[in-house]
């Protein structure tokens, strides 16, 4: 991606704060218009004011709530109508820290409206709009939990498992139509989304936190190598694709005629 304003417009959601924020500013200075679009209008006009200041990219901001349907629906007829729109970084999401036996089910509606359902829902109209179009980008921002669900909250980690799933799909479908899509997959990195769920980061050993500067910098280098997978802390390239060639190697034994011999009675 060059620096001048060539890029078209990038529609980033949850961008008043932390990952959202932050690619806001690294798209803006790579050439991207932007149109922001969180729930705090405060701070996505102080967001767009600095950015105007320190860049020329043109920038529009939008107060929508994406666990609201109708504000998700006209979110969708902008991606799938507005030529101008070449990026979607659906980033908007939530956390959560109970237990599933203990969960407040209208947190976990919530949760699925926002991490799952609008980013779908957000995902489907990009994709359809790009590929008419015969070019666009759709960036997901996933996370490491599904690696190890065993360790997180179970709703967080599935729908987290969700959006990576849902990434790799959609690379089938509209990888080779002009359509670049990527799964951004962070570890732990320090932003407000640990305390809106009642989590504390400073918890965590230092060493496992990633600043959201670096993350989101390691993000952009894997969108640049056209990664369709990228974890920012993974040193080694080579173990995910270990990861994925294990995965692949189950194919061919995943649905058979005959079960296993091991589920069959001796003798039978």
């Amino acid at each position: 991606m060059s620096t001048t304003h060539t890029q078209g417009t990038a529609l980033i959601t949850g961008a008043s704060s932390g990952i959202g924020a932050t690619y806001a500013d690294r798209l803006a200075k790579r050439g991207f218009d932007l149109l922001l679009v969180a729930r705090d209008q405060a701070r996505l006009e102080a967001l767009a004011a600095d950015l105007r200041a320190t860049t020329s990219a043109r920038i529009e901001v939008l107060k929508a709530d994406l666990t609201d349907a109708s504000d998700v629906s006209n979110l969708e007829q902008r991606l799938r109508n507005d030529a101008s729109i070449t990026l979607l970084l659906n980033n908007a999401g939530v956390a959560s820290n109970s237990t599933l036996a203990e969960a407040d089910m209208g947190e976990v509606d919530r949760l699925i409206q926002l991490n799952i359902v609008a980013l779908t829902h957000l995902a489907s109209a990009a994709a359809a709009g790009f590929v008419a179009r015969g070019r666009g980008a759709i960036v997901n921002i996933a996370s490491v939990v599904p690696m190890i669900p065993e360790r997180f909250n179970a709703v967080y980690a599935a729908s987290k498992a969700y959006v990576l799933s849902l990434t790799q799909s959609l690379n089938a479908e509209v990888g080779e139509k002009g359509v670049q899509v990527q799964a951004v997959m962070p570890g732990a990195t320090r932003t407000e989304i640990w305390e809106r769920a009642g989590m504390d980061l400073n918890a965590f050993p230092p060493e496992m936190v990633m600043d959201v500067n670096e993350m989101v910098d390691a993000a952009l280098a894997g969108f640049d190598q056209k990664e369709r997978v990228t974890i920012p802390s993974l040193s080694n390239a080579a173990d995910w694709e270990a990861f994925v060639n294990a995965r692949l190697a189950l194919g061919p034994n995943l649905s058979l005629q005959h079960a296993a011999a091991r589920y069959k009675t001796p003798g039978a």
